[in-house]
Order: C-alpha cells, then structure tokens, then sequence
C-alpha cells in the first residue's frame, strides 16, 4: 500500500523554519522535501499547498504569518470590465519561479522518490481573483463574467504546470477546494471543463497530474470528477472515502482522507492508528487506494502525531 501525505508544513517547522519564511525561500522549501524524502515511509513529496502563490502572481495582496498558512486579502477582480483588463502573467511571475526552482533542487539531490509540484486549481483560483464569496454570486449571476476569468486562469495555470515539467518534476498536484463547496452542476460548469484543459495539456504517462479536492459536495459530482481523466485524485475527510473508491475507475489512483485536524493535530498516537486503520480496513482492498491525510496537516501538529503516522502507515 502506498502512502503520500501532504505535510511540508509541520515538516519545515520541525526543521526549524516558521511557514512566513519556508513560503518564501525556494532552498528551505527543498531542504523540507528532501528531508521527508529520505526520513520518513513516503512514497512520493508534495510541494507545500501553498494556495496563495498563483493569485499573488496575478497581483492579489496576500497576508504572511509566522504560524498559518498565506492568505490572499481583498478583491482583485470585481466586475467583468476588470477582468477583461486584467493581464495573464508569465508561469515565473512573483513566487511562483521559486516554487518550480525548489522542485528543481529537490530532483538536482536525487532523493530518490518521485517530486511532485504544487499548484491551485482554476476555479480556485479564480474565486481568490475575484473573493471566495463574491464568486459564489457570481456565478449565478454574471456567469459569463466568471467564464472570462477562468479562460485567464486556465491559460496561466498550464503554462505554471508546464514549468514544474521542465523543471523535472514528477508530476502535479493540483488543488481546487472551492470546487467542493458548490453543487455537482455549478462544478460541471465552472470547474471541470477547465481543470480537463489542464489535464490535457500537460497530463502524459510519465507526468501525472493529482486532483485533489477536500469539499463535502464531491461524492454526488463523483462522474464528473473522474471524467476530468486525472490519473489520480485526492479527496478530503468531508466524505467516507470508500464511496468514492467504489465509483473510480480501476486505473484512477484514490487518496486520502485521515483528518489533518481532529486526528493528525489534535489527537494523540492512539487516535491517529485507531483512524488509519479504520480506513485501511474500509479501503485497504481497492488497489488503486493510497493513503493519505484528508488535506494539508497543519504546521502546529506535534512530531509525536507525525511519528504514529508514519509508524501506522508501515
């Protein structure tokens, strides 16, 4: 069985670095993955799900902290004037050069697992352009003007994917959350027909791209999730994983879903095997199944937790 967890971030504090400066420098950001690489029973490492870089790209105002994830403050995009303005910028734009640059010095170190590069999903994006709930109006009512703006955010996100691919790595894991928060038609609608384009652009068999979305909505949108043609996707603990293993086609790697808050950060050794053996006992037979937490593990969970998963996971 494999086991591909999403923990750059308690991983670089235990190293000794606050997430304020592990977002920002591409050497700590390699010096992270590489480590996980050769210490811990992964079987392939994900860049940081830092979901904030790509907007920042764009020209979004993003907040740093010491402790928590960036996040991406005000609006950058109100209205379809702004958008139709609004420039398409270069794959190497703000941070996003040094997140396919800590790529490249992790696979320059020869870790010996497979490196996967870190990015956010189109209607994600988008919703953090134009603020996370001013999109959930807009796409009711100025559906047009969210269609122009994902064009744009498509566009960049291949040209972002196409750079962790020459830059050597491995493949992608991309992150559209908001996905998960609207229905199975406005998904089908707004998110899927573009998160495909991207799939089809940069997808091949030695450059699988990983979807992954954490939203509660993704059993019911289960058809049109895996109609995308990602070779693998990652699903969050909002849902019972087993229901969506059923529905995957047999070559569609399935991963999650130990949650990263309850179960990795606040519990203790007991709860964390109680929940990964639940899940292996629910999903172990299906052989496209791979364990993993639900989401990113946030930066707080003590090493103590990390160590009873890995000991879990072997």
């Amino acid at each position: 069985m494999k086991f591909i967890p999403v923990l750059s971030f308690p991983i670089a504090r235990k190293l000794g670095h606050s997430v304020g400066e592990f977002v920002k420098s591409a050497d700590l950001q390699a010096e992270t993955m590489a480590w996980i690489a050769r210490n811990t029973p992964v079987d392939a490492v994900l860049g940081p799900m830092d979901l904030s870089v790509e907007a920042e790209a764009f020209g979004a105002n993003v907040r740093f902290s010491d402790n928590e994830v960036p996040v991406v403050t005000g609006q950058l995009v109100a209205d379809e004037d702004a958008v139709a303005e609004l420039a398409v910028p270069p794959p190497d734009a703000g941070r996003c050069s040094m997140t396919v640059s800590a790529v490249a010095k992790v696979k320059a170190m020869d870790v010996g697992k497979p490196v996967f590069g870190g990015m956010i999903g189109p209607f994600s994006l988008a919703g953090r352009l134009a603020d996370v709930n001013e999109m959930m109006f807009l796409i009711m009512d100025e559906p047009e003007t969210v269609h122009a703006l994902l064009e744009k955010t498509t566009e960049f996100l291949i040209s972002y994917a196409k750079a962790f691919k020459a830059a050597g790595a491995d493949g992608v894991f991309m992150a559209e959350p908001l996905a998960g928060v609207i229905s199975p038609a406005a998904l089908e609608e707004f998110s899927a027909p573009y998160v495909r384009r991207i799939i089809e652009a940069v997808q091949d068999e030695s450059f699988p791209l990983v979807y992954h979305n954490c939203g509660g909505s993704v059993v019911k949108a289960a058809d049109a999730i895996f109609a995308q043609g990602s070779a693998g996707c990652h699903f969050g603990n909002a849902i019972d994983l087993a229901d969506m293993l059923a529905k995957a086609p047999e070559k569609t790697l399935v991963m999650g879903n130990v949650n990263p808050v309850s179960v990795l950060a606040q519990g203790d050794s007991d709860t964390i095997r109680e929940a990964v053996s639940a899940l292996v006992a629910k999903c172990g037979s299906y052989p496209n199944f791979i364990l993993s937490s639900g989401c990113d593990i946030p930066a707080s969970t003590p090493w103590e937790n990390l160590e009873a998963l890995f000991e879990a996971a072997r």
